[in-house]
C-alpha cells in the first residue's frame, strides 16, 4: 500500500511490539521509517528482525520528536504518511484505513482512536470516541493525537511542519500544529475507525514527571502564540489555569490521589510560560501569520 509510516523513537524496548504490529498489517505499508534520536544501539538489527519489509532506521543527529517527525516527512517516499509512537501498537487494518481515509480527504490531517492497554488511569494519552468529528472550522489545541495521525506529506511540509523549537522534553508540538492548522482554516478530522493501542508502562513517579512536562509544553505553546499577537489562545490558557487551580486544591486536600494529567499544570504551566516568553520569539517559520500565508499557497505536487 503506498503509505509511509514514521515511528519516532528513543530506542525503548516497546519498539519491537510496535514494529511487529506493523508487520501484521494487511495490507503492508510501502515503507516504515524508524527515526531514532540519540545513540541507541541495535536498532537496525531490531527493525530487521521485528519489522515489516521496507523498514529502515534513520539516525537523527539532533533531539526532539518534532525534528524526528519533520525528518520522517521529508524522507517519506509516499504522499500519505501515517505516524505512531514506539509505545503503541496498531490495529491490523490501520494501513488500509489510513489510505482509504486519505483518499477521501486528501488535504486533511486525520487522527483516530487511541485505546489504552492496561489500566486506563495509567495510560497518559488515549481517546475512545465512537463517532467521527470534523474539526474543520473550529479552533482547538487538543484535536490531534500524535500517536495516531495520517498526514498529507506535501501539504504539511509546505505549511512548515512541526515547530522544532519546543524543547525535546516538552510535548506540545502536536497541540501547536493542530492549533495553527485549524487557525489557518485547514481541515482536520477524527475518524474512530483508525485505531492504535497505547500501552501502560510508566510508574507513578514517571507519570508525575510526564504530566509536569505536558504542562510545561502547554505553557510554552501559549507564550509562543501570545508573543505572535494571537489573543485567541487566551481562552485555552484560561481553561488550563482553572484546571491547575482545581488540581492544586485536590492535591492539598488529598495526598494519595493517583496521578492525572492536570496535576502537572500547577508546576509545569508557569515554567513553560517563562520558557516561551524567553525563547520563542515572534516572526518564526512556525507562527500564525506565516501559517495563514502558507495555507493559501498550493502544496507542491
Amino acid at each position: 500500500m503506498p503509505v509511509s509510516v514514521v515511528v519516532p523513537t528513543l530506542g525503548r524496548a516497546s519498539l519491537a511490539a510496535c514494529l511487529r504490529s506493523l508487520r501484521d498489517c494487511r495490507p503492508l505499508p510501502g515503507e516504515v521509517l524508524v527515526v531514532a534520536q540519540g545513540q541507541a544501539a541495535g536498532l537496525e538489527e531490531l527493525a530487521a528482525r521485528a519489522g515489516p519489509p521496507g523498514v529502515r532506521v534513520v539516525r537523527d543527529s539532533g533531539f526532539g520528536v518534532s525534528r524526528n517527525r519533520n525528518l520522517g516527512l521529508r524522507l517519506a517516499a509516499h504522499a500519505v504518511v501515517a505516524v505512531t509512537d514506539d509505545d503503541c501498537t496498531v490495529q491490523a487494518d490501520w494501513i488500509a484505513r489510513a489510505f482509504e481515509l486519505a483518499r477521501e480527504h486528501p488535504d486533511a490531517i486525520l487522527t483516530g482512536r487511541v485505546l489504552p492497554v492496561g489500566d486506563p488511569d495509567r495510560v497518559p494519552s488515549w481517546k475512545d470516541e465512537p463517532e467521527p468529528h470534523d474539526f474543520s472550522g473550529e479552533i482547538d489545541t487538543g484535536a490531534l493525537y500524535p500517536n495516531n495521525m495520517v498526514l498529507p506529506r506535501d501539504r504539511i511540509l509546505a505549511f512548515g511542519g512541526f515547530d522544532e523549537r519546543f524543547r525535546p522534553s516538552e510535548f506540545a508540538e502536536d497541540c501547536d500544529l493542530a492549533y495553527r492548522w485549524l487557525r489557518a482554516g485547514l481541515p482536520l478530522r477524527y475518524e474512530p475507525g483508525l485505531v492504535v493501542h497505547h500501552h501502560d508502562w510508566r510508574t507513578d513517579e514517571e507519570l508525575e514527571r510526564l504530566y509536569v512536562l505536558y504542562g510545561r509544553g502547554l505553557g510554552a505553546l501559549y507564550a509562543k502564540h501570545l508573543r505572535e499577537g494571537d489573543r485567541e489562545i487566551l481562552r485555552f490558557l484560561r481553561r488550563d489555569v482553572r484546571l491547575a487551580v482545581v488540581a492544586l486544591l485536590e492535591r492539598l486536600r488529598r495526598r494519595d490521589v493517583p496521578p492525572r494529567w492536570p496535576h502537572g499544570l500547577p508546576v509545569g504551566l508557569p515554567l513553560g510560560l517563562l520558557y516561551g516568553f524567553r525563547h520563542l520569539p515572534p516572526g518564526s517559520p512556525w507562527g500564525v501569520r506565516r501559517d495563514a500565508r502558507a495555507a493559501r499557497r498550493r502544496a507542491p505536487a
